[in-house]
């Protein structure tokens, strides 16, 4: 973050508080890892940086502790970015597939064709990403499939209980893109590569099982990758070590 960045916030934001602008560029730093998992966040350094007062930087920073990206540890001074953790990971994939399995099958009966059209293009693009080794094309293409399935699924409790997970989800697709990249062998490319594209098939088909079993082989093969590359250890250490350097 810097003050240039700033100014381009500020002329982005529909926002006139400063408050909840510095709250959207933290947001940002930390969902997409910028901000590693675990750092204290410095107020008076923050302030600095940007050029700006302690005031609405600290009122930013308490916004996301009561939005849950940010906490105080016991017994330390200071906020800090919510950690990641395998086991966290595996709680809020169980979650997910619980969510996005339903909403892929409910799909299959309210998805019109404009977005089943939508989904077959994101699909291939996806596809095409994971052949290419496009990770950032990865990220692009990823969350914005199984969003679009969400938003169309039709049943409004799943799609409040998605957006609530997906911030979360950001920061471990973020995570498991840095473990992609660096991976000498990669089974997940292999096992997610139509992963996509069968999710589509189902629902095309019009077939609800199907649909709710190819989301969660996606779910599951993604939730396997993150702990392979753990090697029988937890593979966020590896971040919260980088944060340490």
């Amino acid at each position: 973050m810097n003050k240039a960045e700033l100014q381009t916030y500020l002329v982005n934001s529909s926002s006139s508080k400063l408050r909840d602008v510095v709250a959207e560029m933290l947001y940002d730093e930390i969902v997409s890892l910028k901000i590693a998992p675990g750092t204290k966040l410095n107020v008076n350094s923050i302030a600095s940086t940007l050029g700006i007062s302690r005031t609405p930087v600290a009122e930013a920073i308490v916004n996301l502790c009561e939005q849950g990206f940010v906490i105080c540890k016991p017994n330390t001074s200071g906020y800090f970015v919510i950690d990641l953790s395998l086991s966290d990971m595996i709680d809020l994939y169980d979650v997910r597939a619980a969510i996005e399995c339903e909403a892929a099958a409910l799909c299959t009966e309210r998805a019109d064709t404009k977005v089943i059209d939508e989904l077959d293009k994101l699909a291939n693009e996806f596809t095409q990403c994971v052949i290419n080794k496009d990770y950032d094309g990865m990220i692009a293409t990823d969350m914005p499939f199984h969003r679009l399935i969400v938003e169309n699924c039709g049943n409004h409790y799943i799609q409040k209980c998605y957006e609530m997970l997906l911030p979360n989800l950001t920061m471990y697709q973020s995570s498991m893109i840095k473990f992609i990249s660096s991976a000498d062998e990669n089974p997940w490319s292999s096992s997610v590569i139509y992963n996509h594209a069968a999710v589509v098939s189902a629902i095309k088909m019009h077939i609800p099982d199907l649909a709710r079993q190819a989301m969660k082989d996606h779910v599951t093969s993604s939730l396997n990758f993150t702990m392979f590359c753990g090697g029988g250890t937890d593979p966020f250490a590896s971040v919260r070590n980088h944060r340490k350097k």
